[in-house]
């Protein structure tokens, strides 16, 4: 209660003082990524409820943090403070390095209190007043903790949320949307239409499709690559297509290209065509 002394409360009762640093602590185990910001703003809470009551009971001399984090806008605008609370001087940056290495000074001179005397309070040899300096030493150990967490909630907020602004994807330009392809639906692909005459008559019934079909649809709609392979002519059989491939080859003077059909000419000449396959007929 806020009407009480420090002396009025129970030298068992004490260690209850620093229930809200424990909650803070425990906030700030909790590890959901996208809960982040909201976790780090309730531990901040709890941290500084622990040190106002504290503060209420005069434990410690320490000045209390702000109720909201440095740099955060309220409903009001930007918190005050002006340019130069956003950078601060050299001076102060100063005594913020002092503070926190005389923090850490009495907070490793208290760890060493609290581990000489832990052993003779749990086993229940301490008297009360052994017991009430323990409790106090530990809550001073919290106070300066506290201080810490807090400065260090602040600076993970920035990056909390600049992070979480950087996520969000940016609106897209009018007009440059691309439509929403329709799902290709499955179907055999054939060589020519007499195939697709005879394949389209299974079960499951399919449609069938001609490659000359499928490139056509492909180029309707726009999805053929330029490094696909080239739309067949309508009526050109795999053997003419290949001539065809072979005299671009030639053309493209291809020199090994030019002289396998040099030596295939040349072999054509001297042997007639069937020789070799006549099924010893003589």
């Amino acid at each position: 209660s806020n009407n009480e002394e420090l002396e009025e409360i129970a030298s068992a009762d004490l260690r209850y003082l620093a229930v809200p640093a424990l909650l803070g602590a425990l906030t700030l185990r909790q590890v959901e990524p996208g809960r982040r910001l909201e976790h780090l703003q309730s531990a901040r809470c709890h941290f500084c409820r622990f040190l106002r009551l504290c503060h209420s009971y005069g434990l410690g001399t320490f000045r209390l943090p702000p109720a909201s984090p440095t740099g955060e806008e309220g409903p009001g605008g930007p918190a005050t403070g002006g340019p130069s609370s956003a950078q601060p001087s050299l001076v102060a940056m100063a005594a913020s390095r002092q503070a926190k290495i005389e923090r850490y000074k009495q907070k490793k001179e208290l760890e060493n209190r609290l581990a000489s005397m832990r052993t003779c309070v749990e086993s229940g040899q301490a008297d009360e007043d052994q017991i009430r300096e323990f409790y106090l030493l530990e809550i001073q150990r919290w106070i300066t903790t506290s201080l810490e967490e807090i400065e260090s909630i602040d600076q993970e907020m920035v990056i909390v949320r600049s992070r979480g602004a950087a996520k969000q994807p940016p609106a897209p330009a009018h007009g440059t949307s691309r439509p929403a392809r329709a799902p290709l639906k499955p179907f055999i692909l054939t060589r020519d239409a007499a195939q697709a005459k005879v394949l389209g008559a299974g079960y499951p019934s399919l449609p069938t499709m001609t490659v000359d079909d499928w490139y056509e649809q492909r180029r309707r709609q726009g999805v053929t690559s330029s490094q696909s392979v080239p739309p067949r002519t309508p009526g050109v059989t795999d053997e003419e297509l290949q001539k065809q491939q072979q005299e671009k080859k030639e053309e493209e003077d291809d020199e090994e290209a030019l002289q396998k059909a040099r030596s295939w000419d040349d072999w054509k000449d001297t042997h007639p065509r069937g020789y070799g396959n006549r099924q010893n007929m003589g």
